[in-house]
């Protein structure tokens, strides 16, 4: 195709992105102040004794009368949109227009529902490490807003995950998986010494959000593999089993990862070399090696690792490509070992462990089959009870 015309796709093509991104967001917008609206209108008449026991129900059911076809407004539903105002009512402040402010009657009869109404936040605003946007609070979907409730009690933990929804845009079921691997307290945990080693300050707040400190490989289970110990297993067993089960993996690590194979060569003057298993990051536009170990950390496996981050450095790295990044994934570690070990490496390492399925408790061993089928049988009963708004 025609130099012009390539350039004409890549400017319309981003023009249709950026539109389709509004549209989503406007939706977003417009189901969420309608949202909170009803909640603050059930909470100031359920919760204050003005309806009776059933009430909802019983609402709920003639909507669906009145409405043919409406979804998204099951008692349960509605009970969730009055869970969403009052966890957010301290901290939101619902906007009106001038001429509707005067004419406002008591907050539990005056839903407010207009174009024009608009949600921001209070004087009151929640605590948060770094700053939310309302286009962040906005932007996700009221599923996401409810999986985020229903899973998190703390206010900033709840942020966090509003914050990360909106802007890597996950889907409801990448947030589960986030939430499940509890990634607010294990971001920015790993034992590493990139503030020394990556100059760039964006890249560097990137790199240590995007690496956790402990990883759960729920997909591999020793029990199945016919071993005594779990100790037992190899690194070539370990690897073997994150590559036929790379896609879970992929997700362990999050969003932008794409594999570029494992046992890499790297051929130094004749002499060949194998990195375990190697990926390109996309936000951090580097590669990164991820070596596997059986058992605890030793300092000595940082500088095999470092080699490697050498080698692909001056062999492989292409022009644009930041530095590569090395992660050790090692069943145990000392942090403060790891911490002294690593400091006065020249290349962009960290340390981080790893726990498999069979690790569990006993009794969460029993309950993990369960959990992991909660969500498609909660996904069940919302499409049969009239679905949840996405």
């Amino acid at each position: 195709m025609n130099e012009k015309y390539l350039a004409a796709v890549e400017t319309i093509k981003a023009a249709i992105l950026k539109s389709q991104s509004r549209t989503v967001q406007n939706t977003n917008r417009e189901s969420l102040l309608l949202y909170y609206s009803i909640g603050g209108y059930v909470s100031g008449n359920s919760r204050e004794g003005t309806w009776g026991t059933g009430a909802i129900d019983e609402i709920s059911a003639r909507l669906r009368e009145e409405l043919p076809g409406l979804r998204g407004f099951s008692s349960r539903n509605i009970k969730s949109m009055r869970q969403f105002y009052e966890a957010w009512q301290p901290y939101l402040q619902l906007s009106l227009p001038l001429e509707l402010r005067e004419k406002k009657a008591a907050a539990a009869t005056d839903l407010a529902l207009t174009a024009e109404a608009v949600l921001t936040f209070s004087e009151n605003r929640p605590p948060v490490a770094t700053d939310l946007r309302m286009e962040d609070f906005t932007g996700i979907s009221f599923t996401h807003h409810m999986e985020i409730l229903h899973t998190v009690k703390d206010v900033a933990e709840r942020l966090f995950y509003i914050q990360a929804s909106a802007r890597c845009h996950w889907s409801k079921y990448t947030l589960r998986e986030r939430l499940k691997q509890d990634l607010y307290h294990h971001q920015g945990a790993l034992p590493n010494n990139f503030a020394a080693t990556i100059s760039d300050d964006k890249q560097y707040m990137q790199a240590i959000q995007m690496f956790k400190d402990e990883y759960f490989l729920d997909f591999i289970n020793t029990e199945e593999l016919d071993l005594t110990d779990p100790q037992d297993m190899d690194e070539r067993v370990l690897e073997h089993e994150i590559i036929s089960h790379i896609r879970n993996f992929i997700q362990c690590l999050g969003s932008g990862f794409c594999f570029v194979g494992n046992q890499h060569r790297i051929e130094v003057d004749g002499e060949e070399f194998f990195a375990d298993l190697l990926f390109f990051q996309r936000d951090l536009k580097a590669l990164v090696v991820i070596e596997l170990k059986k058992g605890k950390f030793k300092p000595a496996y940082l500088g095999q690792l470092n080699f490697y981050l050498s080698a692909l450095d001056e062999q492989e790295r292409k022009n644009g490509e930041n530095p590569s990044i090395g992660i050790l994934l090692c069943r145990e570690a000392n942090k403060s070992v790891v911490e002294l070990a690593i400091r006065d490496y020249t290349k962009p390492l960290g340390v981080a462990t790893y726990r498999t399925a069979d690790e569990l408790p006993g009794q969460y061993q029993v309950l993990a089959p369960i959990i992991e089928e909660a969500p498609k049988l909660l996904d069940v009963v919302a499409f049969e009870e009239g679905g949840d708004e996405e």
